[in-house]
């Protein structure tokens, strides 16, 4: 059975800001086969530069075929990370798979970064990713096929990527060991630990906002390509996924995926920071 015919029904996910871009994607993704979903994030509200709202995205994922509960709370509170995932309990009878998406960036220069940006780096991709996946982790035990993947880019050393933006690199790199190292530390439990990374820019709310965002979008990929390849990878035994970092361009074209166009981007995307490519340092 393809992924595409995976069914996920009785498959409860809990996702963090799932309100937009990637996290609402793999959301839906997983909703079209079933899923059962609950979405963590703050945005109660329309945000006057962003579109969507925690509950505009539960009647998304209910108008593709799942069940979706929101949980207005912060991925950086450790009693909202806990209610999330004890509203998925109550309302789906336990957690099988984490998505750990909330993510803040800030790509400034060490001498320009405030200590306000650098600690929420920290707080929401680090502490965050914790929080929720320890909160999860009695559940995830009792699932036939758990699985924790987590949005975060290969560890990737080269000198380029480190003086690029280092507070950055290091909350991003942070979540990836983080998944690595759980990896280890329940090799045992039948958890599948596993990072997902974007090859090219991805069109979201954080592109189209830059200064040359509208131009930007239009050589970046739309985000079903990172839900189509989440959709993949937690399809798979979580043995086989366990402790991997993933491409998502990649985990498409092993699968038999042929054709990336249908994502857009034209014919040369820019690819994504932390991948390297000609130019970048190399």
């Amino acid at each position: 059975m393809s992924s595409q015919q995976e069914s996920f029904t009785d498959r409860t996910l809990v996702v963090s800001g799932g309100s937009r871009g990637i996290g609402l994607a793999i959301a839906l993704g997983a909703a079209r086969r079933g899923a059962n979903v609950v979405l963590l994030a703050k945005t109660a509200e329309p945000h006057p530069k962003l579109p969507g709202t925690v509950h505009t995205a539960v009647a998304e994922v209910e108008a593709a075929g799942g069940k979706g509960v929101a949980v207005v709370g912060d991925v950086r509170k450790e009693e909202d990370v806990d209610r999330a995932v004890e509203t998925a309990v109550e309302h789906f009878g336990g957690v099988d798979i984490v998505i750990n998406n909330a993510s803040a960036i800030s790509t400034e220069p060490t001498e320009v970064l405030s200590a306000k940006k650098f600690d929420l780096m920290m707080d929401i991709n680090v502490r965050g990713t914790f929080l929720l996946t320890k909160a999860a982790l009695p559940h995830l035990r009792k699932s036939t096929n758990a699985h924790v993947l987590t949005l975060a880019p290969p560890m990737n050393l080269n000198p380029y990527w480190l003086g690029a933006h280092p507070s950055y690199t290091l909350s991003k790199y942070g979540m990836t060991l983080l998944s690595q190292g759980w990896a280890a530390e329940y090799a045992d439990a039948g958890i599948g630990f596993s990072c997902l990374w974007p090859e090219t820019y991805i069109v979201t709310s954080a592109v189209t906002n830059l200064a040359d965002g509208q131009n930007l979008a239009q050589s970046a990929r739309n985000p079903e390509i990172m839900a189509d390849a989440a959709v993949e990878i937690l399809s798979r035994p979580a043995a086989e996924v366990n402790g991997q970092t993933f491409i998502d361009a990649e985990v498409l074209t092993a699968s038999g995926v042929t054709d990336l166009s249908r994502y857009g981007g034209g014919d040369n995307p820019i690819i994504d920071i932390f991948i390297d490519a000609p130019g970048q340092g190399l």
